[in-house]
């Protein structure tokens, strides 16, 4: 009743936001939903002064117990390698061999020792209220824009350091400090905790996707904030003891349990052009060994155009064709057809097998689970969106004895193991259904006022917030 109460009281405000320059996301619900998107506009204005370096209270994080902002150990230095003995003299029209370019380092993680869940039942008006924190700092001018240039760490002195502790003070990620030009241990601590809200490497040095990050303005994160509100207003998912979250943007799954994430693990998840959907349902069986029917976004798109070329796409899959249950031959198919859409097309469990050797089955009318698969080489990347709908777990097996635990037969994590290597189709019921949700929240808050933001992939913010659309299964 009190968020029902608080959206009527906004409702009358919802233009304001429009006369600030905002084009807010439309939504069907006009007499409550717009009002979220308002986000508490009673305040008095602000006047349009420079941001003041006096912190917003609850949108940064205190350093907790699990180090999650401890940054990552250096990597040891690989030894030099002994001289050559006696080298060949290269021949005088050899070209030098190229040198391999260095892989790019990481710059995002997971903060798998974080207990606070994504999302939970007080997620919305949390993050509702952090849209109006948002939206006093863009009245009152937003924060400055640091130059690009050399990397910032401790001992860097300068102007641009003074800049850095005025961007981090809006935000309240550094409070209580000086003026000075001087990047000290209490700024380390700070760029640590923007990174953690930010889904990156607590590594307390400004460059790369940290400095590009600050540098999003705080009207672009005031709309982060207000399209994921709206976006979750009409959720009416079942919270229970026990649930699965999976939110788009960060490209992870957590898995809870009376309120803490006691699983936190690494996704890939639809790319752009085949995005993952939103949805809410349960979770209600663990398949091992799984064979995978094509949908037919995969065989339109990627198995046909193959055919068509002469890349013999079926046999390099491991993929069979069936028509009417029985299995016919690639040859006996007209590819140039529309008729070669009407087969059954199915890739047997193996190795080859996209989904891997665990699906978790969700049922929903987009078709999409979550999965293994036997490009595992993907998770390393900052960039996880590479799959055509469905979400891949790197530690699945993890994750299914999680959810089957209580299951009769004892499916712990050894039973599992041993179920795969017998490389026979097991489908497993859990006990009790676990609620899953996946959502696209690119700005949220946790229940401790703590503002996490995550890059808009599929840019639903910037043309309103709208719903994402239905697709099938993916490989």
């Amino acid at each position: 009743m009190a968020a029902l109460a608080m959206a009527r009281r906004m409702a009358s405000r919802y233009d304001s936001a429009s006369r600030l320059g905002f084009e807010m996301p439309t939504n069907p619900l006009k007499n409550v939903l717009p009002a979220l998107l308002a986000l508490l506009l009673a305040a008095p204005a602000v006047a349009q002064t420079p941001p003041a370096a006096t912190p917003t209270p609850g949108l940064g994080a205190p350093s907790l117990p699990s180090g999650a902002f401890e940054a990552p150990a250096a990597p040891t230095p690989a030894p030099a390698a002994a001289p050559a003995a006696a080298a060949a003299p290269t021949p005088a029209k050899r070209r030098p061999r190229a040198m391999a370019r260095p892989a790019a380092p990481r710059e995002t993680t997971i903060n798998a020792d974080d207990p606070r869940p994504t999302l939970t039942a007080d997620t919305l008006p949390g993050t509702a209220l952090a849209s109006e924190r948002y939206l006093e700092i863009v009245k009152a001018g937003g924060w400055p824009t640091l130059p690009k240039g050399p990397s910032l760490g401790e001992g860097t002195r300068g102007p641009v350091v003074a800049l850095l502790k005025r961007r981090l003070s809006i935000t309240g990620d550094l409070q209580g400090a000086d003026a000075g030009n001087l990047f000290d241990g209490a700024v380390t601590a700070a760029v640590k905790r923007f990174q953690f809200r930010h889904g990156l490497r607590q590594t307390g040095i400004v460059a790369g996707r940290t400095l590009d990050e600050m540098n999003v303005p705080a009207q672009a994160r005031f709309r982060q904030l207000a399209s994921s509100a709206q976006r979750i207003a009409g959720s009416t998912f079942a919270f229970g003891p026990r649930y699965v979250v999976v939110n788009i943007p960060s490209a992870h799954v957590e898995a809870i349990e009376n309120g803490v994430v006691k699983r936190r693990y690494v996704a890939i998840v639809g790319r752009p052009d085949r995005a993952s959907p939103t949805v809410e349902t349960r979770i209600t069986t663990v398949n091992l060994n799984p064979n995978w029917t094509l949908p037919p976004t995969i065989i339109k798109e990627d198995i046909i155009p193959g055919m068509r070329k002469g890349r013999n796409v079926l046999a390099q899959k491991g993929v069979k064709v069936f028509s009417g249950g029985q299995e016919i031959p690639a040859s006996s198919i007209d590819w140039s057809s529309a008729r070669a859409l009407n087969y059954t097309y199915r890739q047997e469990p193996g190795p080859r097998n996209a989904l891997g050797l665990v699906r978790i089955d969700m049922p929903n009318r987009d078709a999409v689970f979550m999965h293994d698969t036997p490009s595992r080489n993907l998770f390393g990347g900052d960039q996880r969106f590479n799959s055509s709908g469905c979400v891949r777990v790197q530690d699945v097996r993890d994750l299914a004895a999680w959810l089957l635990e209580g299951a009769p037969g004892g499916w712990d994590r050894a039973a599992i193991d041993a179920g795969i290597a017998t490389k026979e189709r097991k489908d497993i019921r859990l006990p009790r259904a676990v609620p899953v949700a996946w959502v696209y929240m690119t700005g949220y808050a946790t229940p401790d006022g703590v503002v996490h933001f995550r890059p808009d992939v599929y840019g639903i913010d910037k043309v309103g917030g709208g719903a994402l659309r239905d697709l099938g299964a993916e490989s």
